[in-house]
């Protein structure tokens, strides 16, 4: 098969593009001023259906962690602009979800309470969120652990937690932030099984940002690949592979040459994957 690039799409707001769930229109974001300014994101143009799942790579310092903030409403950029289903995103929104690659889960609560800490934080009512919250700790195959607090979990099991947190709410865009990164090999391909199963359940939209070349591939229906500082989306590869995905797919000749391609443009300037 034959890898096939996209030209990096420009932006329009959502009323103006159907289907779109993410807008972000000639972005930039500088820190400091003169001789110290830092550009970490420069003219960054890009859009992002509804219930698509979109993963970043990059070197590290590109400004992948930048752009996830501002679009989790947590940073303003220097120039341009960034909405979500048509509404400028100016600050932190509660239709949004973040996680984080340390789940940063409060010791004291259970699991359960964990799960409906945005509830409580929102007021939205534990009564009417319980079953909700019962039924993603199961989805996340957390069935039993309710009543566990966070030091009897493992690693992977806490960053389950995480995720049903980061669903609780029914956000319209799901912000991942190299959330498996501090995880083992093994149960980090586990945990993109269990990714990739709950996407394909619940169809939110998902920006996951990662280091893993093969991560990427696996998970998305869409790679964008990051420049080095600054940061610019150097190019698109939609991702022709069936779902539901095994971890066989890994193998498979047509996954290697997405691999190859995505990784050739990172070494050339001068990536490290």
């Amino acid at each position: 098969m034959t890898v096939q690039l996209v030209q990096t799409r420009f932006a329009e707001p959502a009323g103006n593009s159907s289907g779109e769930a993410i807008g972000i229109r000639r972005l930039s974001r500088r820190f400091g001023a003169g001789d110290q300014q830092i550009v970490a994101l420069d003219d960054i143009s890009l859009s992002v259906k509804e219930g698509e799942f979109v993963a970043i790579v990059g070197p590290s310092g590109c400004g992948k962690t930048t752009l996830l903030k501002i679009l989790a409403g947590l940073d303003r950029p220097s120039e341009g602009e960034a909405w979500l289903r048509g509404t400028p995103i100016a600050g932190p929104r509660r239709d949004i979800g973040v996680v984080f690659q340390s789940p940063v889960l409060f010791p004291w609560r259970t699991v359960l309470d964990n799960v409906l800490l945005p509830v409580d934080v929102q007021k939205l009512g534990r009564s009417r969120c319980m079953d909700r919250a019962n039924a993603l700790i199961e989805m996340v195959g957390l069935s039993g652990f309710g009543n566990r607090y966070p030091s009897e979990l493992s690693g992977g099991m806490q960053q389950r937690v995480g995720l049903a947190r980061a669903l609780i709410h029914e956000p319209a865009m799901l912000l991942m932030d190299e959330p498996f990164g501090a995880l083992d090999a093994l149960t980090r391909e586990n945990m993109n099984l269990e990714l990739q199963r709950i996407w394909l359940e619940t169809r939110r939209t998902v920006v996951f940002i990662t280091h893993s070349i093969s991560e990427a591939i696996f998970l998305a229906d869409r790679v964008l690949v990051m420049t080095p500082r600054p940061g610019k989306v150097q190019i698109e590869l939609e991702i022709d592979l069936p779902r539901q995905r095994e971890l066989s797919v890994m193998n498979s000749a047509a996954f290697g040459e997405y691999a190859n391609r995505i990784r050739g443009i990172l070494n050339a300037k001068g990536a490290v994957d």
